[in-house]
């Protein structure tokens, strides 16, 4: 039987996939640092099986993540920090200097593990790939603040101002252009390259933005899905930032859980990075209604003219290098919005985070309103 490490194993896409390596036959160890507000602070969440051995610690934490380490064979690495807040050291501590510390421990140990898969993001891509008529494709930088100031939401050609057409982004270049991104994709080049050093079978997952069951309604800063459905459960008008035209492509926890083991059973993976998508882009207000629609409520999208500095405008993943390992998405977004409502109308203590944390985003400059 694999003996198989999950780091944020008690979490979203932790708790799924930790569900489906064990209906694998994996043996199953977690370790979680169980950190608010995603979770109840020291509370195992219900939804993680009896089954895993649970050790609480954080992975930064050297003697915890070797404890943890003993006797494993592979490990998913999924803890990770996330937020739109501007402790920029945190989220290279957590995200990139804890899997540098993951490798040396495994290296300088000589300890048998046999691969690693590491949770990465969509958001390495800030802009992504769009086409110009005059200059082709074209790789976009982080728009200027006071294009957004003046309302002017909609990326322009770097090389001739010209409008662009956004184009699906494949794997072959990242920009990133915010903390989040910036952390993964250093992350992603620590495990991918000492990885390949050191001889140890290295897989990066950008998702694209995951959704379902288990999303916590805690935390206020990411997450439509979350956010839409506790505001609209609520009676609250959910908000788009900008005009509501932002496109992105959303994807089942399930799934991605599936891509996880896939990529950690499948040697033709190794050492390459790979979008986790829905393979559809939709736009902001097109969630709203949908929403909506799935709730059965008469609510629609507010669009007050404010902007998250630092936001992509249009990002949605090309898939089709994970499909060549025999991987598509299979739940179509309806069923991911139901399916959350669903498991979010059971939860105690059910309300709309939103405001509180709207009003910390616009104390940090985070939330800006644009000019009229």
């Amino acid at each position: 039987m694999t003996n198989a490490l999950v780091t944020g194993g008690a979490g979203f896409i932790g708790s799924h996939t930790v569900d489906r390596l064990l209906r694998r036959g994996y043996r199953v160890r977690v370790l979680d640092a169980l950190t608010p507000p995603v979770h109840l602070e020291g509370r195992i969440p219900e939804h993680l099986s009896p089954a895993v051995e649970f050790m609480r610690g954080d992975v930064r934490d050297r003697a915890a993540l070797r404890a943890a380490l003993e006797g494993i064979d592979v490990v998913l690495h999924l803890a990770a920090y996330q937020d739109y807040l501007t402790d920029f050291s945190r989220f290279f501590d957590v995200n990139a200097t804890a899997t540098a510390l993951l490798y040396e421990l495994i290296v300088n140990e000589r300890l048998p593990v046999q691969k690693v898969v590491v949770a990465s993001s969509q958001s390495v891509y800030g802009e992504g790939k769009y086409r110009c008529a005059a200059d082709g494709v074209v790789y976009p930088p982080l728009r200027p603040e006071a294009q957004l100031r003046a309302r002017q939401w909609e990326v322009r050609c770097p090389v001739c101002d010209g409008p662009l057409q956004v184009e699906i982004t494949d794997e072959a270049q990242v920009r990133p252009h915010n903390q989040y991104a910036m952390s993964k994709y250093t992350q992603e080049m620590i495990a991918l390259n000492l990885g390949q050093r050191y001889g140890i079978p290295t897989v990066a997952m950008r998702y694209s933005i995951t959704q379902g069951p288990r999303q916590s309604f805690r935390n206020a800063y990411s997450g439509i899905c979350r956010i839409f459905v506790t505001r609209m459960l609520a009676g609250q008008a959910p908000i788009a930032y900008e005009d509501g035209g932002q496109l992105r492509d959303y994807v089942y926890v399930g799934d991605v859980a599936r891509a996880n083991v896939l990529v950690l059973e499948d040697p033709r993976a190794d050492y390459q990075a790979f979008n986790v998508g829905g393979g559809a882009a939709t736009s902001v207000l097109e969630y709203g209604a949908l929403t909506a629609q799935v709730l059965g409520v008469d609510l629609a999208v507010a669009v007050p003219g404010e902007y998250r500095f630092g936001d992509t405008r249009h990002i949605v993943s090309d898939i089709s290098k994970l499909a060549g390992l025999g991987w598509t998405p299979s739940t179509p977004l309806p069923q991911i919005i139901a399916e959350y409502a669903a498991w979010a109308r059971q939860q105690p203590g059910l309300d709309d985070p939103y405001a509180q944390a709207e009003q910390v985003m616009k104390q940090l400059g985070t939330v800006r309103t644009a000019g009229l």
